[in-house]
């Protein structure tokens, strides 16, 4: 109808948030949940601290840069593919006994391990370091020749450091995530016996405070059962240097949670705040006295030109004392009408011409 104004409707789109919950991180990645946790463990996927959950959370950017990668997802999903053992050793070309044998020393690190129903446990590594090791000339000889005798001794010995390299593994991934040394502290001591613990924090409340900021470690059954107390067992340190590195480690972190208290910026604040408070009196700092400066030499006439410096009277000198002079006659008018006339001049003054 004429005179009309039909009012526009615009179909606003919902801005795509700046941060990614975990769950909706991985979906845009194209990643299972456990393959996305596991990417963020290695640092293939960097997370950010929500200051409003407290939780990690991914950027949009993030989300982008990965995706503008060549070959995504696939790409990414083949960084964090994990194998067992018979996968490895098909992926390696040697026999499950010799990728046995090359995990039990040390060789090949496991990223996560698991309880099948029989209670035994299952290693799991990433496929990409496996490739890696192959590809390194300098492990031909224990892929393809003889183990060497003291390899072999120390294997008939029980050696076995996969759970040892999978706790050192765990421990880089808690540190890198801890933001203050409290935090690094709770890493550490998640590692560590309760016996060993007690030992070394002996005030109540710091111990208190440690308990809970202790990261949660990987469960496995429920608690108290065979399973969980097997899974209990693999992520505490057994070795007696493991358990010495980790408790020296220890107490340097909680020495460095008690060192911000005695810094000289912490104290001053504390006295800044002490000062704002109402009631209490501030105390003034004395100040350190600077060398005087030399003075420059005066200038009299310029002193008196000026009328903003005030120049005192100088003190009468005395007539005794080894700075006593002979007082100066007056050079008034009268005095000048004395030397002009013919009487003033002294005998013997032969200077004017007559």
């Amino acid at each position: 109808m004429p005179g009309t104004t039909i009012a526009s409707v615009t179909t606003l789109t919902p801005e795509r948030p700046a941060l990614y919950a975990p769950s909706r991180a991985a979906r845009e990645l194209g990643l299972k949940r456990y393959e996305f946790d596991l990417a963020v463990e290695l640092g293939r996927i960097r997370v950010v601290s929500d200051e409003g959950s407290g939780g990690r959370r991914v950027a949009r950017t993030e989300i982008a840069r990965l995706q503008a990668q060549a070959g995504f997802p696939q790409t990414l999903r083949e960084r964090v593919r994990v194998v067992g053992t018979k996968e490895g050793a098909s992926l390696m070309r040697v026999s499950e006994g010799r990728f046995a044998r090359l995990a039990r020393l040390g060789l090949l690190v496991p990223v996560r391990f698991y309880l099948n129903r029989y209670r035994a446990v299952v290693w799991l590594y990433l496929a990409e370091e496996l490739r890696e090791f192959v590809a390194n000339g300098e492990h031909a000889d224990l892929i393809t020749g003889r183990t060497p005798e003291t390899l072999r001794s120390q294997l008939a010995a029980g050696l076995d450091l996969r759970p040892r390299n999978w706790r050192g593994r765990h421990l880089g991934f808690l540190l890198r995530q801890a933001e203050d040394p409290w935090a690094r502290a709770g890493a550490i001591a998640a590692f560590l016996p309760s016996e060993e613990i007690a030992e070394i924090v002996k005030i109540t409340y710091e111990r208190a405070r440690l308990d809970r900021l202790r990261p949660p470690l990987p469960e496995h059954g429920a608690p108290g059962s065979p399973s969980a107390l097997l899974g209990e067992q693999i992520m505490t340190a057994q070795d007696a240097d493991e358990i010495a590195w980790l408790s020296a480690d220890l107490a340097r972190q909680l020495e460095a949670t008690r060192a911000p208290w005695s810094t000289p910026s912490r104290v001053s604040s504390q006295r800044d705040h002490a000062a704002r408070r109402p009631g209490v009196r501030r105390v003034p700092t004395p100040a350190v006295p600077r060398p005087p400066a030399p003075a420059a030499p005066a200038d009299i006439a310029t002193t008196r030109a000026r009328s903003d410096i005030p120049v005192s009277t100088p003190l009468p000198r005395s007539d005794h004392g080894p700075g006593a002079t002979t007082a100066r006659p007056p050079r008034g008018l009268l005095t000048w009408l004395r030397r002009r006339s013919p009487r003033s001049t002294p005998v013997g003054d032969h200077t004017r011409g007559t």
